[in-house]
């Protein structure tokens, strides 16, 4: 990840509140309610302030947050006591996460691989490789547009992509999983990538 976007989102945590910091995000909650998703091992990929993880720990899963932003992580273990829940949140680049060894029964990524540039997003998958096996279920949320635009441009600036393009994730991940797209549309916001919501399920072999 670019330096540059590293002091970006960590300052952002630091003294301020991304638009994204809402609470746990609305698939993830379905998909546990309905019964879709049921307790297990888990990791949230970026797991910035930890709604996510921490609503998974809630409902019995066992989870580790990983994000590189030092002071979203202390934002989240802060949380994850005020909540009473046990989470294992840890500093890391999820391009290269060494002391964190698989497999999970579920890897959630909100908006993590598609901010990454396109050079790193082949560790990041390698990464999930690692980290799964046959069954795994992969949550990931990302915006979808062709490259253009003033936020693909603020992502360009930060060394970051903020997008990836359309039939991007499927290109990527069809090899080795199932691949289902959930949800997905427009921002509401013209100038916006519109985004999706895709459910993997590894494959085996």
């Amino acid at each position: 990840m670019p330096i540059a976007m590293r002091w970006f989102y960590k300052a952002w945590y630091r003294w301020g509140t991304p638009p994204w910091v809402t609470g746990p995000r609305t698939e993830l909650v379905h998909l546990v309610e309905d019964g879709t998703l049921r307790p297990g091992r888990a990791i949230d990929l970026g797991c910035g302030t930890g709604a996510n993880a921490i609503y998974l720990a809630r409902h019995g899963f066992d989870v580790i947050g990983v994000d590189y932003a030092d002071s979203a992580i202390e934002r989240a273990r802060n949380d994850a006591d005020v909540a009473r829940v046990g989470v294992d949140f840890r500093v890391g680049d999820v391009t290269d996460m060494p002391d964190v060894q698989g497999p999970f029964d579920l890897i959630v990524d909100y908006g993590t691989y598609d901010d990454l540039p396109d050079a790193d997003r082949p560790a990041c998958l390698a990464e999930i490789l690692r980290v799964s096996t046959a069954g795994t279920t992969l949550l990931m949320w990302c915006f979808e547009r062709e490259p253009g635009g003033w936020h693909w441009l603020l992502g360009r600036i930060f060394g970051g992509d903020g997008a990836v393009r359309p039939g991007e994730v499927r290109e990527a991940f069809e090899g080795t999983f199932e691949i289902s797209k959930i949800d997905g549309g427009e921002t509401g916001m013209r100038t916006m990538p519109t985004w999706a919501a895709y459910l993997m399920t590894r494959r085996a072999g």
